[in-house]
């Protein structure tokens, strides 16, 4: 290790009045009224700026290199397109909506997105746990006990099953619509920052435990079953068991066609990842839909063997329809955890592709772009939307720079519903449930995270076991807001049980560290210094004052009861010998009972320095707290510093009440070592403090 060079600096102690005559401290104020008058104010450089910034498109169109990007755009397009439509179709299936509506949500919000978003790779439409999520809600308000119609031939009842997926179909645009409403809220006031209650490991246990859904809900059509739908807490532990109780009635066509289907998309898989530096493009596993739909045309697996199908797909676009108003009022919680989950995790994946590549995301217009894809979206028939990691994986492998291998992938989706979407009308959905499980193995992967959380962060370990536990047994929408708040109170419980030190100083410098961690630290003589790790508010104040007492061996409210039944003790004395005085005589009158102070305890220290530099707010409860601990220990002859205090502290100090004729800033100190010093040495201000 190479010698430190040493340095000496000269200065005179420093409270907090001397640094903010020094510093010039700055009392002016931006208000609240100009700040509104400079943000709406127009100039044509202001009003371009803001156009590009809310078009991104226009920024970078103009410029767009066809050389360099046009190719790998074009291949990574068509790639991405294929792979949406069995995807669309399938997740659809998750919503509980018809499949064609899934290739629709494909094809009008990835367009929205490729004009208004700022991402570059990430791949925009249809998405497992967004769709999940709405598929609870479309069984919730639109169940099949809802639409069942009595048949006279068979003398039983069935479901209209043309009623039903038309009232799911409203259900979902209108859920779809008002999280986009949601969303564009957010962006337009700088809400991009709500991401960031959605912490990594709780995203990840979230997935999971959505994952853990998805595949629940398509166990039906691996089996060939027909469970009762449950809704509510615990529904997946009901539905499994219902899935269990049914076994015995599978349809062998349909598991086996399953079965051959999931061993067939691992193989293709396996083989893509064995040849994936040899081939420039991976071998397109969306090929075992049309393989799929052949088959089951051919052997009519539908009407043979009872093989559930996709049925009729309309050619063309459903005509835009405004979203039912009088839904919004039954869907409004759950249109915000959409905006939310879908937001987060199209952000989180955004910003991995732009720290790898170099470019920036903005927070604010993605939550805006997203936005503006549900709510377009909703009016089109679509359901809502967020960016898949195996699509965007796969616009990145194979060469997609831009978003322009999105708006072409939205083209193929374009070119199939209009032509060639009713030949898929005989593709099994024994196929689609299969493309969901093979496609979710990543999320699956994520149990792994656990050990190494539990390495890393105990705490960050736990949000992720108690976010998968809540979501698997209270739904992704109630799961979701349970996890929020058991991360929050993650939070709350640190600040609430802080590490409380004492701290010393390292020999020959003004250094400062707590005694218990380090060999060579000495405390200061008759000096107590001591440091919270966390910020004083209303959860911890009372614990604060407790831990001073504990750390400086001194127990204030025996000591101040003490005292009080001294003076008490001394009065009454007092009053007694006024009594005698006045009997004896007027001669005794002019006597005069001089009290000296009593000796502050040798073992106390004669000053506590309590260092505020961890804390960065402070609310009344705090800054009362702070008024008893001086108040309590100056009654005992103890003088109470602060030293280190931030800006805002010293504000919330002023606005709190805790300066008065008494206290000064003059009890606050730049750093540790002023305050050691003012301590040490009643002529504080003509000290020097040298460091060598």
């Amino acid at each position: 290790m190479e010698d430190q060079t040493g340095y000496s600096v000269h200065r005179k102690i420093l409270d907090e009045g001397s640094v903010d005559e020094m510093a010039e401290k700055s009392e002016s104020k931006t208000l609240l009224s100009e700040k509104v008058r400079k943000s709406v104010r127009c100039s044509g450089p202001r009003l371009k700026e803001c156009l590009l910034r809310s078009v991104p498109l226009l920024s970078w169109l103009p410029r767009y290199p066809i050389r360099e990007n046009a190719l790998g755009d074009m291949i990574s397009g068509i790639s991405v397109g294929i792979m949406q439509l069995p995807q669309g179709m399938a997740y659809a299936l998750l919503a509980s909506v018809p499949p064609v509506f899934g290739l629709y949500s494909s094809f009008y919000p990835v367009l929205i997105y490729f004009i208004f978003g700022t991402s570059k790779h990430i791949s925009i439409g249809t998405f497992a746990v967004i769709s999940v999520m709405i598929g609870g809600v479309t069984e919730r308000l639109a169940p099949d006990s809802d639409f069942m119609i009595w048949d006279n031939v068979t003398n039983s009842s069935n479901v209209d099953i043309i009623s039903r997926d038309a009232e799911r179909v409203r259900v979902a645009t209108a859920v779809t619509f008002l999280a986009g409403i949601f969303q564009i809220l957010l962006g337009l006031v700088k809400f991009g920052f709500v991401v960031t209650y959605l912490s990594e490991p709780l995203v990840r246990g979230y997935t999971t435990g959505a994952a853990i859904h998805v595949i629940v809900s398509q166990l039906k059509y691996t089996f060939g079953i027909s469970p009762v739908r449950y809704s509510g807490p615990l529904s997946l532990i009901y539905t499994v068991l219902e899935m269990c109780y049914l076994i015995p009635e599978t349809n062998i066509g349909t598991l086996v066609v399953s079965i051959v289907t999931i061993i067939s998309l691992i193989l293709t898989k396996e083989l893509n990842a064995y040849l994936s530096k040899k081939i420039p493009v991976p071998i397109p596993v969306e090929l075992l839909v049309i393989i799929g739909t052949v088959v089951s045309w051919q052997v009519n697996l539908g009407e043979k063997y009872g093989v559930d199908v996709v049925g009729i797909i309309p050619s063309g676009f459903q005509p835009p329809v405004f979203p039912e108003v009088s839904l919004f009022g039954q869907v409004i919680g759950d249109a915000f955890a959409l905006s939310v989950v879908g937001y987060g995790i199209a952000i989180s994946l955004g910003r991995i592709f732009a720290l790898k590549y170099g470019y920036k995301v903005d927070s604010n217009q993605e939550l805006i772009a997203l936005g503006l894809s549900n709510s377009f979206g909703g009016i089109f028939q679509c359901f809502a939307i967020s960016c898949s990691m195996s699509r965007s994986m796969v616009q990145e492998s194979t060469g997609g720079k831009t978003q322009v291998a999105g708006a072409l992938s939205a083209i193929v989706i374009l070119f199939i519903v209009l032509w060639i979407g009713a030949l898929f009308e005989d593709l099994p959905k024994a196929v689609l449930a299969a493309i969901i499980y093979v496609n979710l193995h990543g999320m699956m992967k994520q149990f792994l995270d656990i050990p190494v959380l539990w390495k890393k962060n105990k705490v960050d370990a736990a949000i992720w076991v108690a976010t998968f536990i809540l979501t698997v047994l209270l739904n992704p929408d109630i799961g979701l807001a349970a996890s929020i708040g058991f991360a929050m109170l993650t939070v709350i419980f640190r600040t609430q049980l802080p590490t409380y030190s004492l701290l010393g100083q390292i020999p020959g410098t003004d250094i400062y560290r707590p005694l218990e961690d380090y060999n060579q630290v000495r405390q200061v003589p008759g000096i107590l210094v001591f440091r919270s790790s966390a910020t004083l508010y209303f959860a911890n104040a009372e614990m604060y004052q407790d831990a001073v007492g504990k750390k400086s061996g001194i127990d204030i409210a025996k000591i101040l009861s003490a005292k009080k039944k001294q003076e008490a003790k001394r009065e009454r004395i007092e009053k007694e010998n006024a009594k005698k005085a006045k009997k004896k005589g007027p001669e005794q009158k002019d006597i005069a009972f001089v009290e000296l102070e009593a000796e502050p305890e040798p073992s106390h220290p004669r000053a506590i320095i309590l260092d505020l530099s961890p804390v960065n707010f402070l609310d009344t409860v705090g800054v009362k707290a702070l008024q008893n601990i001086q108040r309590d220990y100056g009654q005992i002859g103890i003088e109470v510093v602060l030293a280190g205090c931030q800006t805002g502290v010293v504000d919330n100090l002023q606005t709190g009440g805790f300066f008065s004729d008494k206290v000064t800033n003059s009890c606050l100190f730049a750093t540790i070592h002023d305050a050691v010093l003012y301590c040490q040495s009643a002529r504080a201000q003509e000290e020097v403090i040298k460091v060598i």
